[in-house]
């Protein structure tokens, strides 16, 4: 029986670094969490030790930090291209890189109305997040966004599902529907001049517009109908995945309280939970290759 080495892949993850940008009296920042994996013909270091064509971990940790310094890393899908060329075109042997970034958010403390020009507080909706695949012949960037919870009080239906002799969930005609959304929108060998920052805003604008307005009989048509709202707003995507925990709200019985209770109070349960995923994908879009595989599980 024969038994051979299979895919390899290694990196540093979880690189967490901050840009401050001075130019003027009003800094920037840039709060990044980021990480990277190489491929390359490094058989020798998994079946020998022989670390020579080992760029160290320690190494792509320093370049991060580097490029960071040269590129100011907003948007962070042009600092992640930038940083994957880097070890591609500018490190033999390395074959292919891809780069993994979450961003967290920052805001200006305001003081007598007027945002303060270098002291900021964490905030943000979401965590948005970037994965850049680059090798030669191809690059494919996912951008996307995790932990956006979003809720809708009415305009929501669950009912006529299939019934067997352990169902005890009643149909409803209006329901709290509220998710954690994970959202990821795959771009193939994307325009040099793509504004990330203006297409990250779009497409979260038109998805939300959609969950907002959409009559909806099941969050999984509910997230069909986001996925296409995406699609159609930017034909630069090639395909969208999204993941939706159910973050479910039972109405609380006052019966016996003897006070009514007429959809306004309700019990927050956090699991167990119905995960719904849903893609949409443009007809005759290129083959995703390794665009959606997780080095690090980051994204």
């Amino acid at each position: 029986m024969s038994i051979q080495l299979g895919p390899i892949q290694y990196g540093k993850a979880e690189t967490r670094l901050v840009r401050i940008v001075r130019d003027t009296a009003r800094h920037e920042i840039t709060d990044l969490n980021v990480s990277s994996a190489l491929r390359g013909p490094f058989e020798a270091a998994y079946l020998d030790g022989d670390q020579s064509n080992v760029l160290p971990t320690d190494t792509q940790k320093n370049s991060a930090y580097v490029w960071a310094k040269k590129l100011n890393p907003d948007p962070i899908e042009a600092y992640g291209l930038a940083l994957a060329h880097h070890f591609v075109d500018d490190v033999p042997p390395v074959e292919a890189a891809r780069i993994e970034i979450e961003r967290y958010g920052w805001t200006r403390v305001e003081i007598d109305g007027r945002p303060h020009d270098h002291t900021f507080v964490r905030t943000g909706q979401e965590v948005r997040t970037a994965a850049i695949t680059y090798e030669p012949a191809v690059t494919h960037v996912v951008q996307g966004f995790k932990d956006l919870v979003v809720l809708k009080s009415t305009g929501s239906h669950f009912k006529d599902f299939l019934v067997d002799e352990y169902t005890t969930l009643q149909p409803t005609d209006d329901r709290i529907m509220a998710t954690s959304l994970t959202a990821k929108w795959r771009i193939t060998d994307p325009a040099a001049d793509l504004d990330w920052n203006g297409m990250y805003a779009g497409v979260k604008a038109a998805m939300l517009e959609r969950f907002a307005e959409l009559e909806s009989y099941a969050l999984q048509q509910t997230l069909w109908h986001m996925g296409r709202a995406a699609l159609e707003a930017y034909p630069a995507i090639a395909e969208i995945r999204l993941v939706a925990p159910n973050k479910h709200h039972f109405l609380v019985d006052f019966s016996r309280f003897d006070e009514p209770n007429e959809n306004e109070v309700f019990h927050a349960d956090d699991r167990p939970y119905g995960l719904i995923q849903a893609s949409a994908v443009r007809e005759g879009a290129s083959p995703a290759g390794d665009a959606w595989y997780s080095y690090t599980g980051l994204v």
